[in-house]
């Protein structure tokens, strides 16, 4: 598999693991130390050939996604569910513990953001559906961001998250009734 986009990762593991699954070229932050150099970098990236941002699923990966979100829009995203991102061991969390197969999944799956929502869903409609403050919450989160593919989030994160990539009232309910119905068949 050939990737076209040039992939922004966070360090040269992450780097190796892209390679272990896909032929691509990559860009990488040196963790959170995104300075100036590194957006050049980028900014040139999706100028010429378009980025896929594919950042580990943690708080460090988020503020590393959101600050080039902010500085170079435009950008496709790929998330990793943190399962897939797990060590062995259960010690690290990161796209260089990935498997070559989530990898590609992830990538195969990337999309744009859009800062324009197409309908609204508001915090009411996240409580109501227990994605935010109830017993299990974290967990259909995580179920709700794996089915829409916009990755894991955490509470304040969903809601600016389905904003961005224009989820649709009616792809938040189906996405809902899917885990209802994971649910029932359990």
């Amino acid at each position: 598999m050939k990737i076209k986009e040039i992939i922004v990762v966070e360090g040269k593991d992450d780097t190796t693991a892209i390679k272990r699954a896909i032929d691509a070229d990559t860009i990488e932050t040196n963790g959170s130390a995104l300075n100036e150099e590194t957006i050049g970098k980028i900014i040139l990236a999706k100028e010429k050939r378009g980025v896929i941002i594919f950042t580990d699923p943690d708080f460090p990966g988020e503020k590393i996604r959101s600050e080039i979100t902010r500085r170079v829009p435009g950008c496709k995203h790929a998330f990793l569910p943190k399962e897939a991102a797990m060590e062995k061991l259960g010690r690290g969390l990161g796209v260089e513990h990935a498997h070559p197969e989530a990898i590609r999944a992830a990538l195969k799956d990337a999309q744009f953001m859009n800062e324009e929502a197409a309908e609204e869903i508001t915090q009411d409609d996240l409580i109501d559906a227990g994605l935010i403050g109830g017993h299990g919450s974290s967990e259909k989160r995580a179920r709700l961001g794996k089915i829409l593919k916009i990755g894991y989030t955490n509470g304040k994160q969903l809601h600016k998250r389905l904003k961005m990539f224009q989820i649709s009232s009616r792809q938040f309910a189906e996405a809902l009734n899917a885990i209802q119905q994971e649910d029932q068949n359990e």
